[in-house]
């Protein structure tokens, strides 16, 4: 597995099974750097440790999207999201678990719903057959993954 194209790069498509392997090696070390993050400073270091994942997730995502032909700007609004509500965290307006705030919530749902959404999507729909815009078939016996 090229693991600098999987997470540096947006170009070209990958199939289901290398995008589950990459998105779980990329959240495995999400998930440790989250724990470190909480016990050293909390919430506000593990909002900023999330928006460092960010882009190798982001990348994953397009090159799987390309393979289902998503359109980038349902990525771009999910990982957008997801990043505004890291720097509400950051700056402490996110409220409280309690009482959060209404802002939080009026991104988060909308944002939960939405990421549900394109994990079935990405995550468990064949991508499109034979070759796209994007490039060849993942799937196809011969294919390989562009590199630029």
């Amino acid at each position: 597995m090229d693991w600098p194209y999987l997470l540096n790069n947006f170009d070209g498509r990958i199939s289901r099974k290398t995008f589950w392997i990459a998105m779980a090696a990329v959240t495995v070390a999400e998930i440790f750097g989250h724990l470190l993050a909480e016990q050293i400073q909390g919430d506000r270091l593990s909002a900023i440790v999330d928006l460092a994942f960010t882009y190798p997730e982001f990348a994953i995502a397009v090159k799987r999207g390309h393979d289902r032909t998503v359109p980038l700007w349902l990525l771009i609004a999910f990982f957008g999201a997801g990043a505004i509500l890291d720097l509400l965290t950051v700056l402490e307006m996110t409220g409280t678990e309690d009482e959060p705030s209404m802002l939080s919530l009026l991104i988060a749902l909308p944002f939960t719903v939405l990421g549900i959404a394109l994990l079935v999507e990405l995550g468990f729909r064949r991508g499109t057959p034979g070759p796209n815009k994007y490039g060849p078939d993942p799937l196809a016996p011969n294919a390989m993954p562009p590199r630029t």
